[in-house]
């Protein structure tokens, strides 16, 4: 199981649009099969600052979201409201191992 957790700066004016945009990403890919969650997190002290924890039950899980049509249409669309590149930091998952637990 694998999880990334991405990194992302949004431009001030362009944050009510970016959940917007993400909310209905994570509404398809919590849908995808292998996916165990697909979290958007705001930091509470910079508004603009996001995180999104993807969680997938293997590589071939977590590539296959690449290739779907909403996290296209999600990369497309957001891509001019980013305040700098988003980052992606990849995570194997410790515990729980257990799927049932997720």
């Amino acid at each position: 199981m694998i999880v990334t957790c991405v990194h992302v700066h949004v431009k001030s004016d362009k944050i009510d649009d970016f959940k917007k945009a993400t909310i209905a990403n994570h509404a398809e890919s919590v849908k995808e099969p292998g996916n165990l969650r697909f979290d958007l997190l705001q930091d509470a002290g910079v508004p603009s600052r996001f995180v999104i924890y993807e969680a997938y039950e293997s590589e071939e899980a977590a590539a296959a979201h690449k290739n779907t049509a909403h996290y296209a249409l999600w990369r497309d669309t957001v891509a001019d409201w980013m305040a700098s590149t988003r980052q992606g930091i990849r995570y194997n998952i410790v515990a729980p191992l257990d799927k049932s637990q997720w």
